[in-house]
């Protein structure tokens, strides 16, 4: 390794032996490094000369000194439906760094091999869901979305059998945690209350130290309230972004509040306030309309995996921050994307009457919030040009330009913050699609170049318009599923 100012750990392996298993990784031969996050492994504490060293790593042919892989053991409800047999089926923990800021890693290696939580998988990861989850994770970052990371990724010429045969990869996947809410039910459902309650001091210590000095009971209380509303905030921003997660299941909900496994995810194109994004989703669980409501189901799994060491009125009492959390944040976050600073009583109405029209009239959501941040500036055009009927998009501009009368900042200072709200770039599915079709013919620059866009999504970075173009027809309708 390169020169590094980070120091090792590995607290996860504090916690009781029920929630690990040691495992080496299963080699992949002929490893290519892909993509190599240089700018994220500064902030870790270290630097790379030769990107092509980490190669044998992402292949779990080697390990560096320090390094003890363990597969974590959870459980969770997937689609409503809990299943106990859960766990880390093709990803490894490698062991826990502390930067120069102290902030915290975990190094994830996912597409490892076979767990004793694998069931009937091989353990693998697929090049097309790695490089989708390598692009969408340093998506949501470049949008300040909370998020796990992508430090590198490897291509292999392993064959993977999925739909159809397919070519492994592995992802490095760092996260500040990777415990999820199924961690709890794990601990509460068959480990019993001291497991529970040594879990829950664990993460408190780890990741909510501000909370370490409180009296048990309130303690106990604070960190629960701070989990439900960092969920409900998280899941507000996804709303506003027009991201839809795929999967909400709670083994898929971090216990910090980061967006969490990237499957069968989309940011939305024409505005279509019922998609859904996973075509194994047959009853549309998770489509965007639904992700507040699920945020909170998961919230309601997690407290009643507490109950054995919480009060039932105080976890009651705990999950009513989530309406308002995920109401106040979403409200504030809408607010700043009509470049409203003046709050006032009708706001709401504006708001949700907006996601009617776009809903009616099938209108691409990014590239209208983008066009109303430039409105005073680049005219009504890049608006109205989105609707077919534009006497609808007059008589809403209308209802917005007197809305605006009551700002008191001046057109060009709000239509700038509007600009570092509003993105121009988004991961649209379709373009996601083109860096895979060129990935899988071994040609690794576009990703490359998709990865510095979105890397700077409120810029205008004129010479990379045409990824800001509305998708092609073939680009709307891609079927995203949970095989990866």
């Amino acid at each position: 390794m390169s020169e590094t100012t980070f120091s090792i750990e590995h607290r996860y392996l504090e916690l009781p032996a029920s929630f690990y298993t040691r495992v080496q990784p299963t080699p992949l031969s002929k490893p290519r490094m892909v993509c190599f996050n240089h700018t994220l492994a500064a902030q870790m504490g270290f630097h790379v000369q030769n990107e092509n060293d980490w190669a044998a790593i992402g292949a779990g042919a080697e390990l560096l000194e320090g390094m003890d892989p363990v597969a974590m053991k959870y459980t969770g409800h997937q689609f409503g439906v809990y299943n106990p047999e859960l766990g880390d089926g093709r990803g490894l923990l490698l062991w826990e760094t502390l930067g120069p800021d102290g902030k915290r890693w975990d190094w994830h290696l996912k597409g490892a091999g076979t767990t004793p939580y694998s069931r009937f998988g091989d353990g693998r990861a697929v090049l097309r869901s790695t490089v989708r989850e390598y692009l969408c994770s340093e998506a949501m970052h470049g949008l300040g979305i909370p998020t796990t990371r992508a430090l590198f990724m490897i291509s292999a010429k392993d064959p993977v059998r999925r739909e159809s045969i397919e070519t492994a990869a592995a992802l490095m996947r760092v996260a500040n945690s990777h415990i999820r809410f199924g961690h709890f039910e794990f601990a509460a459902h068959h480990e019993g209350p001291e497991t529970l309650k040594s879990l829950l001091e664990h993460v408190i210590a780890l990741h909510f130290p501000h909370l370490i000095s409180l009296p048990e009971e309130q303690r106990h209380r604070r960190w629960f309230e701070e989990v439900v509303e960092r969920t409900a905030r998280l899941i507000a921003k996804w709303q506003a972004v027009g991201f839809c997660h795929g999967v909400m299941n709670s083994d898929n909900m971090s216990i910090i509040g980061d967006t969490f496994d990237y499957g069968p995810y989309a940011f939305l194109d024409d505005f279509d306030a019922g998609f859904i994004c996973n075509h194994s989703d047959h009853q549309g669980r998770y489509a965007y309309n639904r992700q507040p409501q699920m945020g909170f189901i998961n919230c309601q799994y997690l407290a009643t995996a507490l109950l054995p060491v919480m009060e039932e009125d105080t976890v009651r009492e705990c999950l009513q921050v989530y309406e308002n959390a995920y109401n106040n944040h979403f409200r504030d976050l809408m607010r700043a994307k009509l470049g409203l600073d003046e709050p006032d009583d009708s706001d709401m109405s504006l708001i949700m009457d907006t996601f009617s029209m776009l809903h009616e009239h099938h209108i691409d959501y990014t590239r209208f919030f983008r066009g109303l941040s430039n409105l005073h500036s680049h005219g009504s055009a890049p608006v109205r040009d989105l609707f077919v009927d534009r006497s609808v998009a007059d008589e809403w501009l209308q209802r917005y330009e007197a809305r605006l009368q009551q700002e008191t900042r001046a057109h060009d200072a709000r239509e700038h913050a509007m600009r570092r709200t509003n993105p121009k770039y988004i991961l649209r599915n379709y373009l996601a699609q083109q860096v895979i079709v060129e990935a899988q013919n071994g040609d690794y620059q576009p990703m490359h170049e998709l990865l510095r866009v979105l890397a700077n999504p409120f810029d205008e970075q004129p010479e990379f318009d045409h990824y800001a173009a509305l998708p092609p027809d073939w680009g709307k309708h891609l079927n995203i599923s949970c095989s990866s």
